[in-house]
């Protein structure tokens, strides 16, 4: 792609529509995402709306959607997955203005498709949708949308509830991170480049993220608009075992590491995701001794924040303030990243470090390391 921007608007993304993952039992994690993250009831498919294969719950907290989905027999594909994977995240679903096109113009540049253009009705419009295979058994899906009043689209009902736990102030998904096998971080960012459009914004090797005992290394992807943005992380060589590398064990493949959400108080969403009993990796008190003159002066008093162990690194426009989960499963694999922008368009690599040893003291609880 070169930069004059001639070659990046053959797929314009509005941002992320939905993530969708593959789950053992919808009906309880929905329950779990609602308690402990605040997220609202939205839309439900299933055998009462005619889906005879699997059951989905729709969630939503401001522009963040979640789509659970469990399937209903074991033979299906859905229960192959789980199988395999675990649950896991399935679609990330991208908001276009042409879904038809977006299949095309993704299709003829080498993506393998996954689902041909269709176009599903009801009396509240129409959506257009179509998708392609990315990395491991996770797809891109395209959504368009315009045409469409209802709750979310056909298919799925109102999902009414009388249990409704207040939202934490969860905003918009900022990025989703993929891990992918040794070696394939630029066949994926290649990809990316070749049949989305998308250009590498940052870069970082295995000396810039790594601990005494284990590396990795990542490259962002983003789109024309920078709506979209999909860092890809591969292991390195290290003494140990990377935190990609327990990944690819448990996951069994290449698979979405995390999922960044966007607030705009991260002291009180993460206060309130503490309190539901939403477990967060331990920093130690240690890396706040030098915080401000490593970062120069910040908006936020220094004892919150070290309190909750959240995390804090500034690039050329700004600051960022960021802290992730523990695996939301058994597996130690999926996990989310809450993230507050106070200018910075980076992704905290004065951080690396200490979260990895963060992750690594995890890692090795579990016997992983």
């Amino acid at each position: 792609m070169d930069s004059s921007g001639n070659n990046q608007d053959f797929l314009p993304l509005l941002g992320t529509d939905f993530v969708e993952f593959y789950v053992g039992n919808a009906k309880q994690a929905a329950h779990y995402y609602k308690t402990a993250f605040g997220y609202q009831s939205c839309a439900y498919s299933g055998p009462e709306t005619g889906d005879k294969e699997k059951v989905s719950y729709v969630l939503m907290q401001d522009k963040v959607r979640l789509i659970l989905t469990t399937p209903l027999n074991s033979e299906s594909s859905i229960a192959a997955h789980v199988h395999k994977h675990g649950d896991g995240v399935k679609a990330i679903a991208l908001t276009v203005k042409d879904a038809y096109d977006a299949f095309e113009q993704t299709v003829k540049r080498g993506a393998k498709p996954y689902m041909e253009p269709k176009t599903i009705k009801d009396e509240n419009g129409e959506i257009k949708m179509s998708g392609i295979h990315i990395y491991g058994d996770t797809v891109h899906l395209f959504i368009e949308r315009h045409n469409y009043s209802g709750i979310f689209m056909p298919g799925f009902r109102k999902w009414e509830s009388s249990y409704a736990p207040d939202p934490v102030g969860l905003k918009y998904i900022d990025h989703c991170v993929g891990n992918v096998g040794w070696n394939q971080m630029n066949t994926w960012v290649k990809f990316y480049e070749d049949t989305m459009g998308f250009k590498n914004i940052l870069t970082f090797d295995d000396k810039q993220i790594s601990t005494e005992y284990s590396a990795l290394m990542s490259k962002v992807m983003s789109n024309g608009n920078g709506f979209v943005k999909f860092p890809i992380n591969e292991p390195a060589e290290g003494k140990k075992k990377s935190q990609v590398e327990e990944y690819l064990d448990f996951y069994k493949d290449a698979g979405v590491q995390h999922v960044a959400i966007a607030t705009d108080n991260i002291i009180d969403t993460v206060t309130k995701l503490s309190a539901r009993g939403v477990e967060f990796l331990n920093i130690p008190t240690t890396y706040y001794d030098e915080l401000l003159d490593r970062i120069g002066p910040i908006d936020e008093d220094i004892e919150p924040l070290k309190k909750l162990g959240i995390l804090v690194d500034r690039d050329d426009e700004g600051y960022l303030l960021q802290i992730f989960t523990k695996p939301v499963e058994d597996r130690p694999t999926l996990f989310y990243e809450i993230i507050q922008r106070k200018g910075a368009k980076s992704f905290g690599a004065g951080n690396f470090k200490a979260l990895f040893e963060a992750l690594e003291r995890e890692q090795d609880l579990r016997g992983n390391l």
